[in-house]
């Protein structure tokens, strides 16, 4: 398999948690990724501690990427200019083909660039108004973890650059490949990009319930009906309370997440077992073969047959 080339471009006042996701969940002896650090130049680029990174190539290795990840930066935005050097380089990037994302406040470099006129995008919800505000041409959206626009990729704020990577790697190599890794990192189930970022005003004014158990005792009978009754039961919630917190913690209702769940467990599936379609939709709860067709397309665009001709890995 071909070495897909991967650019963490850092710039200054760059968030040292964010540089640092790309490289973990992708830079892995099994996964045919180069992952570079690079910044305008190569050398120390000034984080936002205050302490420096170093960066091993300059902006060179945006050039040479087959896709450019650009970390949330403080200094030069939401309010200060991308350097025009930078500008240029994403620009070149994009336009001989390179994939090109942003974690958090990273889109107001792919903005500057232009790379974000005409398309749907999102950042940290806190920056989102500045954003629409600078960039009128560009349809922000505040209120989810990330937006695949094909070849141009935004994400929400730190936690939402995990989601953006694993996500990634289902579209390069398949959802066994990013749960493989995502239970590696011990990451929180499934998060699908439209899911809300935050709350603005949270339903259970109470801490965080806690609800990951529950959670994966319910990936564990996703081929049992599962009824929201049990799942709040099995919290030991009434069920009014744990939809809400259910609400509070993931950003959306048990229903979708299950659904979300069930398709992607079917994917699994399609891609590690030759069982048929009608066979992998009672494994995954969702059914008749029509139901998770009808499930399976509105989750990825495609059928589960050519889902499977795609991604098998057997």
């Amino acid at each position: 398999m071909p070495v897909h080339r991967v650019a963490v471009l850092a710039l200054d006042g760059v968030l040292p948690m964010e540089v640092g996701m790309p490289f973990h969940l992708l830079d892995r002896p099994e996964l045919p990724y180069e992952v570079t650090l690079c910044g305008r130049t190569s050398g120390p680029v000034v984080t936002d501690n205050g302490w420096p990174l170093t960066a091993a190539h300059g902006l060179d290795a945006v050039g040479a990427a087959d896709t450019v990840i650009v970390p949330a930066f403080h200094g030069h935005g939401p309010e200060g200019g991308v350097p025009d050097d930078v500008v240029d380089a994403l620009r070149r990037a994009h336009r001989d083909g390179a994939r090109i994302a942003s974690i958090c406040t990273g889109a107001f470099a792919l903005a500057a660039a232009g790379l974000l006129d005409g398309r749907r995008a999102t950042t940290h919800w806190r920056y989102a108004d500045d954003l629409a505000r600078l960039h009128p041409a560009i349809e922000v959206d505040p209120d989810v973890l990330y937006v695949d626009d094909g070849g141009v990729l935004t994400s929400a704020g730190v936690a939402s650059g995990i989601d953006l990577c694993l996500h990634l790697l289902r579209r390069d190599h398949g959802a066994a490949v990013a749960n493989a890794v995502a239970r590696e990192i011990v990451a929180a189930p499934r998060r699908e990009g439209g899911q809300a970022q935050f709350i603005r005003k949270p339903p259970v004014p109470q801490a965080r319930t806690g609800l990951g158990a529950t959670l994966e005792w319910a990936l564990a009978r996703l081929d049992k009906p599962l009824t929201v009754a049990e799942l709040a039961a099995h919290a030991l919630l009434s069920t009014r309370t744990f939809v809400c917190a259910f609400a509070a913690e993931t950003g959306t209702t048990p229903i979708r997440w299950l659904n979300a769940a069930r398709v992607d467990r079917a994917r699994e599936l399609l891609e590690t077992t030759d069982a048929t379609v009608g066979r992998i939709g009672q494994l995954c709860g969702l059914g008749t073969p029509a139901n998770l067709r009808q499930h399976f397309r509105r989750a990825t665009g495609t059928t589960p047959s050519e889902y499977r001709q795609a991604f098998t890995v057997m």
